[in-house]
């Protein structure tokens, strides 16, 4: 009989034991909190990462969107073929060569004109305005206003050109010349959003530093380029992780200045070569290998900067 009595009580003890802990993960944050963010997670899985998925999983297919995809055989066919496309290739330059320029030249801009709104020149606010207005018109108007202006008959650009007593450039249908003017032209859209992070690290640092250069010696050049600008490493990095992002978004810009159904002019990236191949020529495989790519790209942008907020204590 003591042998069942303390078998009993042991067995309730352990349900009860098993009660509390289960008590405990019910009153937790993490299940408190899941109507909250439960929800908005499951729409977001089906709608956004379940159809990444099925991309990829396309990708290692020949579907062609005539007929129901075969799963069957999965190979890496539609990549072999875009690495030995010239088309692809060149494609891949022209995407490699803008986010790198475009980023770069924003940058550089940008720090140039934080530093010279920070020294307080006449009329700084305005001029703040005037670089940041461009941020807030859409790619499709940017890319509208683009095209007037690089028109080679009445635009402002071919205006100047020929007063100066140069033929009339034809920017827009100039291979040699497209993209360079597709990225003169997102840089003056953008140039200000680096302009307005610089300006708030550069506002973040005590004057008391420049002052203390000053008084040894130190040219203001000089005190910029050894003390200042080394602590604006975190607003460089987080301006050309944007920069990058916008770069590969590109797509919407390019469609409405030069189209994507049309022949390449040398403004071809991969975001323009995937959605031709998809839906001017069916291709959805191929097309579905290009975004994949494109995706593993957006990663490669975004992965070393999450590790870095992360290794600082950011995220």
């Amino acid at each position: 009989m003591a042998t069942q009595n303390t078998t009993s009580v042991g067995s309730d003890s352990g349900e009860a034991s098993l009660w509390t802990k289960l008590r405990y993960v019910l009153n937790g944050q993490f299940v408190r909190s899941l109507p909250f963010w439960g929800i908005p997670f499951l729409i977001m899985g089906s709608a956004v990462y379940a159809g990444i998925g099925w991309n990829v999983a396309i990708s290692f297919t020949d579907y062609e969107g005539l007929a129901s995809a075969s799963y069957g055989q999965l190979d890496f066919e539609m990549y072999k073929r875009a690495f030995q496309s010239e088309t692809f290739q060149m494609a891949a330059q022209n995407t490699l060569v803008l986010l790198v320029v475009f980023t770069v030249v924003c940058l550089v801009l940008g720090l140039a004109l934080a530093i010279l709104l920070d020294r307080n020149v006449r009329y700084s606010e305005s001029i703040q305005t005037i670089y940041l207005l461009p941020m807030a018109l859409s790619f499709v108007v940017t890319a509208q206003l683009w095209v007037w202006m690089y028109d080679p008959n009445s635009g402002i650009v071919n205006l100047i050109v020929t007063g100066l007593g140069f033929s009339a450039i034809d920017f827009l249908g100039n291979p040699k010349l497209a993209l360079a003017a597709v990225i003169f032209a997102l840089v003056w859209q953008f140039s200000g959003y680096a302009m307005v992070v610089y300006l708030a690290g550069l506002r973040s640092i005590p004057t008391s530093q420049f002052e203390a250069g000053m008084i040894d010696g130190a040219s203001t050049a000089r005190i910029y380029w050894r003390v200042i600008i080394p602590q604006l490493r975190a607003s460089s990095v987080s301006a050309a992780v944007v920069l990058m992002v916008f770069a590969l978004k590109a797509f919407t810009f390019l469609y409405a200045l030069t189209g994507v159904f049309r022949p390449p002019t040398g403004t071809d990236i991969l975001a323009t070569l995937m959605v031709r191949q998809a839906f001017k020529y069916t291709q959805w495989a191929y097309a579905a290998a290009i975004a994949t790519m494109l995706l593993i790209m957006a990663l490669g942008v975004i992965a070393p900067y999450l590790y870095y907020q992360h290794k600082h204590g950011s995220l």
